[in-house]
């Protein structure tokens, strides 16, 4: 699976983000997607996941600012993010786990900043 993450930048505490990720050669619905983050000096965390056909799960942190869906037709899952705050920045990572096999796949990564 190949994926291309896009959205990332610099933000201003209280404003909004839009991130994206895209996948090529695969047919989306066999895939459990999600967003993952890192800060600097921390451990990877979860942030959101969708299933097929669309059920979510959010980080206590996230629940109420960010929204994740996805796109079977398109092979894309995006996480909006609103009201972001200092704490959320991080790399933001997607991920695409084959529900059948298991077999987890990683997005380059994207910086998004939020400045106070």
């Amino acid at each position: 699976v190949q994926l291309q993450a896009s959205g990332g930048g610099l933000v201003q505490s209280g404003g909004s983000l839009r991130l994206s990720c895209a996948a090529s050669g695969i047919t989306a619905s066999r895939y459990t997607l999600a967003w993952y983050r890192q800060a600097p000096g921390k451990q990877r965390e979860l942030v959101a996941s969708i299933s097929n056909p669309g059920a979510t799960i959010y980080v206590d942190s996230v629940k109420g600012r960010f929204t994740i869906s996805r796109d079977n037709a398109k092979r894309t899952v995006d996480l909006q993010m609103n009201s972001l705050k200092p704490e959320d920045t991080a790399v933001y990572y997607c991920n695409w786990k084959d529900r059948y096999t298991g077999k987890m796949s990683w997005g380059q990564g994207t910086l998004v900043t939020v400045s106070s």
